[in-house]
């Protein structure tokens, strides 16, 4: 059980494990803070880092453990920006095109610790919609 624990603590501090550093930001729409989601920073060669968003569009990365941060280097970078009402109504703060880090656009380069990474997403041109609710998702496609 003991060696059991030391391994799981252990996993991902060897020498071939990149470095970690705290980081934290806010993700901001339009120049607004971002009312609620998820943020996934993933890099190449090592484990993602991922965190909630606050009301404040507030973030702090967790890898491994409780905000333990994020990898040296370069990042890809998905944001959800959404918050679930019902059983099948979902508000979109964020357009959809930005919760697949492969094709979000996002992306930034994680050099050491910092605590005022800002993400800046747009609607260009859209509005937030409640997905699910009768005819609310019509013609907003386009806008995502």
């Amino acid at each position: 059980m003991l060696l059991g624990a030391v391994v799981a603590f252990c996993n991902g501090c060897g020498p071939g494990t990149p470095k970690r550093v705290q980081v934290s930001g806010q993700v901001l729409i339009d120049g607004k803070p971002l009312p609620s989601g998820q943020i996934f920073f993933v890099p190449s060669g090592s484990r993602p880092s991922r965190a909630p968003i606050d009301s404040e569009g507030r973030f702090v990365l967790s890898s491994f453990g409780d905000k333990d941060g994020a990898a040296i280097g370069t990042h890809q970078i998905g944001v959800f920006g959404n918050e679930q009402l019902s059983g099948n109504k979902t508000k979109w703060h964020a357009p959809k095109k930005y919760c697949d880090y492969n094709t979000s656009g996002l992306q930034k380069e994680i050099t050491g610790s910092t605590d005022n990474l800002v993400i800046e997403l747009t609607w260009a041109g859209g509005a937030p919609f409640v997905e699910g609710d009768k005819g609310a998702s019509a013609g907003r496609e386009s806008q995502q």
